[in-house]
């Protein structure tokens, strides 16, 4: 397709210049006086060549502001397509020539303009500005020498690629203004994205969406295309045999040219210093391409991929620096390559990179580093760049305190995520549905439920709505502590909130009035929840029967296991665990033994619980031997033991006399991380001082 149509060569041949004889400024371009003359060559009398290079795609939508030399045509007959080219064209001639020949006045490069866009005119009248910039011609010009040609062919190149940058960029602004990419803005922003990241993904939208257009015009010129068939190419010839080729002239000028677009004077120097900010600030803000990496520096690269976490990259980085010399796309580019490649070696890099001047390091890449090490669990390593960040004076913003919340919370460390959740507030984010599930969790995980649902009930002032697994994380903080109250106000509020009572929340609730010493509440709990036609199970019933243990309501847990089996329930081995406790503070060996009996006839592991159990219960009845085989088991899993289970184990050693076995629980206990209570410790020590002589488990 060629790039200028017919009726733009015929507006150009109604242009009329006098365009003085070549042979005037003849001995101007042979001239040896500049330095430059090899590069901007002289006219003689030889064949025109112009060397292959790559053929350019040439395109042109748009006027760009831009300091050009404007022709006085007349209105009615100007082209503002080729008016942009002849206008960018002669702005870098004149520069070119100014800087070849200094000692020529502006009337002498005037000249040389004119002789030089009239040949690029005539060439274009020929075959078109595509086929003048694409073709390798095997004729030399009688008019230019091979350099000069040479020059002339590049800044055109130059012109055109400048031209379809500008055009992209003007395509892309219209494309950020489109509806559908404010509304992902909004969204992103919405959820929490500020400042560069969301510069960046607008940026990215955006260009996906005018890919997206470009793709279906091609699609859509394609089918236009093939529907018009040969039929057209034959009419388009015919048509185009029978026009009359007309010689095209510039127009005349009269006076100095001027450098003019919309009526502004752009002939001062000022506004080549605008110009250059102009593009400095385009710079900053189109996407740049990355390097290419060939030759030692790709060897170089491939060296960085497959280092091990051992190794030091300072020394391969410092080469590939000195080598590619890289901006910040292709910092980025390398560390995406150690992302998918080598993710041990990629957090070495990117910490080291942080400090180069080249990488132009900003709060986002911060934050994005301390979040990889929040995913992975380094905790030490993400709190190491949260310290150099705060030492290079760079403060948290509003995401990076959004991942410290999450990192916090998830490392349990409920002191810090706090003061990053104050941070947030005192920035005026007002906290999503993640941040508060996270900070609830902490503290749910931190045994503080209290503070946990004080959040919840902030959630629902702010019209967010608490999700079901809130609800129960904090129904089972709430039952771990037996706390009736929060149990039942977090139980209300999720039947409010239109999550429907289910077997776990019903379990929890009675397991809360279990600990609470409430065995009727629990009760009347467990009938409910069978009313509504939730059938229990063996962790429901293993907490019913523990309420009634709270009490020694022996009678009515054995009621309740008959008037459960009649309907087809058969205890598990959560059940069977509590009875065997229960039996063996009863000290009813061979009951808890029988029981035991049934767990192995079943296939069932028994508990470390129900270990526990039974070492209590065989050290107070003075059985040894047992006593041995249940304490040594229970040394082997000590990794297993919590602070309830370590306390049991102590106090029926002291209870069945065996107070030096007792002490060396103690310090697995303290080696554990473990402090015993002030009345074990005082037990212990009345123990020693009635020296009760007992037999030594060894």
């Amino acid at each position: 397709m060629k790039l200028f149509s017919r009726h733009m060569i015929n507006n150009l041949s109604r242009f009329k210049v006098k365009v003085q004889s070549p042979s005037r400024y003849a001995s101007i371009f042979t001239a040896s006086s500049s330095p430059l003359l090899s590069q901007l060559p002289v006219f003689h009398h030889s064949p025109l060549q112009i060397p292959d290079y790559t053929k350019p795609i040439i395109s042109f939508h748009h006027r760009f502001l831009h300091s050009t030399q404007e022709t006085i045509f007349n209105e009615s007959e100007e082209d503002p397509y080729m008016n942009e080219f002849l206008s960018r064209f002669v702005w870098i001639m004149r520069r070119k020539l100014s800087e070849a020949y200094t000692n020529c006045e502006k009337q002498t490069i005037d000249g040389m303009l004119l002789v030089i866009v009239g040949k690029v005119v005539s060439e274009i009248e020929k075959g078109g500005l595509e086929q003048m910039l694409g073709e390798s011609l095997a004729t030399v010009s009688q008019d230019f020498s091979e350099d000069l040609w040479k020059t002339v062919w590049e800044v055109s190149n130059s012109v055109v690629n400048d031209m379809n940058k500008e055009r992209r960029k003007e395509k892309l602004k219209r494309f950020m203004q489109d509806e559908e990419v404010k509304e992902m803005c909004r969204f992103a922003g919405e959820v929490g994205v500020r400042g560069d990241m969301l510069r960046e993904l607008r940026f990215k939208w955006a260009q996906e969406k005018m890919e997206d257009s470009e793709f279906k015009e091609s699609l859509k010129r394609i089918h236009e295309e093939c529907e018009k068939g040969n039929k057209e190419a034959v009419d388009e010839g015919e048509i185009l045999s029978g026009e009359t080729s007309k010689v095209v002239s510039l127009p005349q000028r009269k006076g100095k040219i001027k450098y003019k677009i919309y009526g502004l004077d752009l002939s001062g120097p000022k506004w080549s210093e605008v110009a250059d900010r102009v593009q400095e600030v385009g710079e900053g803000i189109w996407p740049q391409e990355p390097k290419p990496i060939s030759g030692k520096c790709k060897l170089i690269t491939e060296r960085i991929l497959s280092l091990n976490l051992e190794d030091d990259p300072s020394p391969l980085l410092a080469e590939w620096v000195e080598l590619l010399q890289p901006n910040r796309i292709d910092w980025i580019g390398l560390l995406d390559r150690l992302k998918d490649q080598n993710m041990a070696i990629y957090f070495k890099i990117a910490e080291l990179i942080l400090s180069e001047e080249s990488f132009q390091t900003n709060i986002r890449d911060y934050s994005r580093l301390i979040d990889a090490h929040a995913k992975e669990n380094r905790l030490e390593d993400a709190e190491r760049i949260l310290k150099k960040m705060n030492e290079n004076g760079v403060a948290p913003d509003i995401l990076t305190s959004t991942v410290l919340v999450h990192m916090y919370s998830k490392s349990g460390n409920l002191n810090r995520a706090t003061e990053a959740f104050e941070m947030l507030r005192t920035q005026g984010f007002q906290p999503d549905p993640k941040i508060f599930t996270s900070m609830i969790m902490a503290h749910v995980n931190a045994g503080d439920p209290k503070k946990g649902e004080s959040l919840m009930r902030e959630m629902e002032a702010r019209d967010i709505k608490p999700t079901e697994e809130i609800y129960m994380a904090l129904l089972r903080s709430f039952a771990r502590l037996g706390d009736v109250g929060g149990a039942s106000r977090i139980s209300i509020t999720m039947q409010f909130s239109g999550f429907q009572p289910n077997l776990e929340s019903c379990a929890l609730l009675i397991e809360t009035y279990g600990r609470a010493g409430n065995p009727d509440q629990a009760r009347v709990t467990f009938d409910q929840m069978m009313k509504i036609g939730q059938q229990p199970d063996d962790r429901c019933t293993a907490s019913m029967i523990a309420a009634y243990e709270k009490k020694n309501l022996l009678d009515k847990a054995l009621n309740l296991l008959l008037q459960l089996k009649k309907v087809g329930f058969e205890p598990g081995i959560e059940t069977y665990t509590v009875l065997v406790d229960w039996l063996a503070k009863l000290q009813l060996v061979d009951e808890a033994e029988q029981i035991l009996g049934k767990i192995g006839e079943a296939g069932e592991v028994p508990s470390i619980r129900l270990h526990c159990s039974l070492c209590d219960m065989y050290a107070r009845a003075g059985l040894e031997k047992k006593a041995l085989q249940a304490l040594g088991l229970l040394e082997r899993k000590k990794e297993e033991l919590g602070q309830e289970e370590f306390e049991k184990v102590i106090n029926g050693l002291i209870a069945g006399g065996f107070v030096e076995d007792a002490r060396r629980v103690e310090k697995l206990m303290e080696g554990r991380g473990f402090s015993a209570p002030e009345n074990l410790k005082v037990a212990l020590m009345a123990s020693q001082a009635f020296d009760q002589k007992r037999p030594t488990i060894r």
